[in-house]
């Protein structure tokens, strides 16, 4: 396997490990140590993730004239601090200036990592090692939790001292960005224009079903741990469903190359998926119904990651690759800046079961709008999805070391 990726997908795992310890905590902290209402949940949200509509533009250009483990370091350097910053929060204000930190941080973490992916992938391996690199996060968001859940349980650890711990994770992973920046694959690309990002515009059915996966993630992210908290489930109780839906998303990236091969049906089963694992929010009590909600969220989310950006990728011309995937990644910071508030509000004014009742009719219409377009959800030859054998690497081995 080559080298750059094995790094890459290390420092993945890192940077998923640190994000699965404090994202679960961090609303939980905000509502009963910080005293934040839902609303200004969904404005904390808001601040993390609108950055991320705006920095991956630019972070795009600079993939194509900059070194890409250079951008990756600066990411994970802006993101020790805020998640450390964390530990010292006294204000909502406060922890909403540290999560605009952790937003900007965001923008310099995946594109880079996807185009590092992408620079060292032939075209039917892209699909595949981009699903590697997104179980690895995912595994270690999945790891997060279950440490989390360790320490607030044998060791009595505070809030603040998770907080603290999870910016020194994400310190280990500069040491593996550093090495990412060494080597550099000569790339040639065509100097930046604005038309480049035209080219995003094509995919309207693709932005349309990132825009509500997203804004739904983002919900899961920013509100859903104080709405279990509310619905009588303890912390350990939210550190292990977050750790059944990390064990989802492992498992459905495990199959990934698998489900690639009808694309259009896979993200139309995907957005279902999502729909209803949003509308079992709104109704069910019990940990073991909250645990298949999330199953069921898990598998929606992550099937959209490598199918959706394999679709544009494989559209678009190598040169300006590097710009596209800043504007595929503006597309996920529309969403994850817009789903965390609209909820808070939909929470603070009509209960907090309602934001899930409404983005449940909202999916359903989504998938039904995908059905009637699903031409437009193909990537463009079918060659790119050949299903992983044992010899391809780290994914067909995922659920053994999972």
């Amino acid at each position: 396997m080559n080298r750059r990726l094995v790094i890459v997908y290390i420092t993945g795992l890192l940077i998923g490990v640190s994000y699965g310890l404090h994202g679960p905590l961090l609303p939980i902290f905000a509502k009963d140590v910080i005293g934040a209402s839902y609303a200004e949940l969904g404005i904390i949200g808001f601040a993390n993730f609108i950055p991320y509509m705006f920095f991956p533009l630019f972070v795009g250009i600079f993939l194509n004239k900059f070194n890409n483990g250079h951008l990756l370091s600066i990411g994970v350097i802006i993101n020790s601090a805020s998640v450390y910053l964390l530990s010292i929060a006294q204000s909502v204000p406060e922890i909403m200036g540290f999560r605009v930190m952790t937003g900007v941080a965001h923008a310099f973490f995946w594109p880079p990592c996807e185009a590092i992916i992408s620079n060292v992938s032939k075209g039917k391996t892209r699909v595949r090692n981009i699903a590697t690199f997104t179980g690895f996060f995912t595994t270690g968001f999945m790891i997060g939790p279950l440490i989390g859940s360790i320490l607030l349980d044998s060791f009595d650890m505070t809030y603040r001292v998770i907080f603290e711990i999870a910016a020194y994770v994400l310190i280990a992973s500069l040491v593996s960005s550093l090495v990412l920046s060494k080597n550099r694959p000569t790339v040639k690309h065509e100097t930046f224009s604005l038309s480049s990002l035209k080219e995003i515009a094509k995919f309207p059915q693709v932005i349309l079903m990132l825009i509500y996966c997203t804004a739904s993630f983002g919900v899961i992210l920013s509100i859903y741990p104080a709405f279990l908290s509310d619905r009588s489930m303890t912390v350990i109780d939210i550190e292990i469903l977050f750790f059944i839906f990390g064990i989802s998303r492992i498992l459905t990236l495990a199959v990934a190359g698998k489900l690639a091969k009808r694309t259009s049906t896979t993200l139309i089963i995907a957005t279902f998926a999502i729909a209803i694992g949003l509308g079992l929010s709104f109704y069910v009590d019990t940990i073991v119904e909250f645990a298949v909600s999330l199953v069921l969220l898990g598998f929606g989310f992550s099937i959209f990651f490598p199918l959706t950006l394999e679709i544009i990728l494989s559209k678009t011309r190598p040169e300006i690759s590097g710009t596209m995937i800043g504007a595929y990644e503006t597309t996920f910071g529309i969403g994850w800046a817009i789903g965390p508030i609209i909820a808070g509000l939909i929470s603070q004014f009509f209960g907090n079961e309602m934001p899930y009742l409404i983005f449940f009719v909202l999916g359903i219409g989504v998938a039904i709008l995908s059905i009637s377009q699903r031409r437009l959800l193909e990537p463009k030859s079918c060659l790119l999805y050949t299903s992983p054998s044992p010899r391809d690497g780290l994914l067909s081995r995922m659920p053994s070391s999972a």
